[in-house]
């Protein structure tokens, strides 16, 4: 069986995909929105060469397309984009789908509620679903702990006594 599309995305791509799914747009405006010093950017930041990339594949992959051409004062003339029907439809199931894995909370938990803040949109359930998921993941760790050894038990070890304050930050957000 053949993954969607959506599971092959990078948080890169996702970002420039949820980005251009609030409103058609182009790269650079996406691209200004994913700098270091922008609220999304400070989460993650994408580069503009990799907006573009990112754009491209979206596209071959049919979850953009091409609306027509934007001229500017400020530069070339630029090509603006929305999001397909089936696009969108991944945007929303990714949002609403807690991270994999407990190290991604900071990088795709926090970008996910930004992105869901923006728009101004309910993040409980996202919440809520995020904590049961690093519940799941703190237990199979504790069972892997007693039996690990060198550094493997270091790196368990590590990621285990991360899930505590995971978990009150997720609580606190559910308060």
């Amino acid at each position: 069986m053949r993954d969607s599309p959506g599971q092959r995305l990078s948080l890169a791509e996702w970002l420039v995909l949820c980005v251009a799914a609030e409103k058609p747009t182009h790269g650079f405006a996406i691209a200004v929105q994913l700098t270091p010093d922008s609220a999304l950017g400070a989460i993650w930041h994408v580069a503009r060469q990799q907006v573009y990339r990112s754009l491209e594949r979206l596209a071959g992959l049919g979850l953009i397309r091409e609306l027509g051409r934007e001229r500017s004062s400020t530069g070339p003339v630029r090509q603006l984009c929305e999001v397909t029907l089936a696009g969108q439809q991944l945007v929303r199931a990714w949002l609403a789908r807690p991270a994999e894995h407990g190290w991604d909370v900071r990088s795709e938990l926090m970008v996910k509620l930004a992105l869901l803040d923006r728009v101004g949109a309910d993040a409980s359930d996202l919440v809520r679903a995020q904590r049961d998921q690093l519940a799941v993941i703190a237990g199979a760790l504790d069972e892997r702990l007693g039996a690990a050894e060198g550094m493997e038990r270091i790196l368990i070890t590590w990621r285990r006594e991360q899930m505590p304050a995971s978990l009150r930050f997720l609580d606190a957000l559910d308060a």
